[in-house]
This record gives C-alpha cells, structure tokens and sequence, in this order.
C-alpha cells in the first residue's frame, strides 16, 4: 500500500485528505508542523507528499526543498487557499511540483496525486506550475 505525508496545520483538511487516501487505498501519516513532517520524512519512507504551502510560521515550499534535498524524485503536491503561484516553480527541488487550490474535491486530489507520482517517473517532463483540478 502507498505511503502520503500530508503536512497541514488545519486539522480538519489534513482530516478531509487523510480521509479520501484511506478510501483510495493509501496509508497515510499526518504532521501538524513543517518540523514535524520534515522530522517524519527522515525517519521513515513515503511514495509521496501533501504540502500545505502555508503553514503557520512556516513556508510550505520550503519544507518542500528540505524533503527533495533528501529524496530528489519523491511525488509532491503543494496545496492552498491561494490562487497565485507565481514563482513556486523556480528552484531546482521545485520542479515537478503538482499545485492544487483548495477547496478540492476529492476526485481533484486524487488526480494530483497521480500527477504528481507520474510526473517524477518521467524525468524528461515540463515543470507542472499550473494547478492541478
């Protein structure tokens, strides 16, 4: 089975995400903090990541930049209540970054997700800086 790190502060949409994976067959493992995902992604493995951007007193792509320093190919979505991400795209361990806004349906997440896990196999792809949905 799958293994997600959801990184969000909210409770209830790391809940809500958490949530539709569990119903699509994916384990998952939630953080609170950039700290505390950053903190599990060292010490364990996962096929991919969910990254709110704006985490309280934390940049989202930054963790981001962290997790892909230590595994350059892991799947990563980038979710937020912004409708601007200009720039998210510019550094190196940005690249083929999947962006959703939320709110989402579930069927919008799991079409990011799998975005995400095909865009890092194929290494040859464009960036993918426009949202997913």
């Amino acid at each position: 089975m799958p293994r997600i790190l959801v990184v969000d502060d909210q409770k209830d949409v790391r809940a809500m995400i958490s949530m539709v994976l569990r119903v699509n067959q994916f384990d998952v493992v939630e953080a609170g903090t950039a700290p505390a995902g950053l903190q599990l992604f060292r010490d364990q493995t996962f096929d991919a990541v969910i990254v709110d951007i704006y985490l309280d007193e934390a940049n989202g792509l930054d963790l981001v930049s962290g997790m892909r320093a230590l595994v350059p190919d892991v799947p990563v979505v980038a979710v937020s209540g912004m409708s601007a991400f200009d720039g998210a795209a510019m550094s190196e361990e940005l690249i083929r970054v999947v962006y959703l806004q939320k709110p989402f349906r579930p069927a919008e997440l799991m079409r990011a997700v799998e975005a995400a896990r095909s865009a890092v196999k194929n290494t040859r792809a464009a960036p993918l800086s426009a949202c997913a949905g």
